[in-house]
């Protein structure tokens, strides 16, 4: 079992970025409560724009899979989609810098 380290990025759609950050807040104790994530802490930060880009880490490609049935996180991702799009971290303005530097997430 090869565990996979992620980066995705959450853009708040117009007024929504307080509930983007309310649904942040719980994301990983989500997918911890469904087995399918490392015991390992995410890292959360914020862009200039308001993106929320978070770092953690799948216990699998398996788990990843699962998570596309798993009703407890399609009924996660269900609430994002009301608040975000995913972006590529490309996207990013900051991506383009040498040296990526972000706002900690709180």
């Amino acid at each position: 079992m090869q565990e996979r380290i992620v980066v995705a990025c959450y853009q708040p759609k117009p007024g929504k970025a307080e509930g983007l950050k309310e649904l942040m807040r719980e994301h990983l104790s989500t997918l911890k409560n469904q087995d399918l994530v490392t015991d390992s802490a995410s890292i959360m930060m914020e862009s200039k724009d308001g993106t929320i880009i978070e770092v953690f880490e799948w216990k699998s490609q398996a788990a990843i899979d699962q998570a596309h049935t798993n009703p407890a996180v399609l009924q996660m991702w269900g609430k994002h989609a009301v608040v975000c799009d995913y972006i590529p971290v490309a996207q990013i303005p900051e991506a383009a810098q040498l040296f990526s530097g972000f706002i900690p997430f709180v």
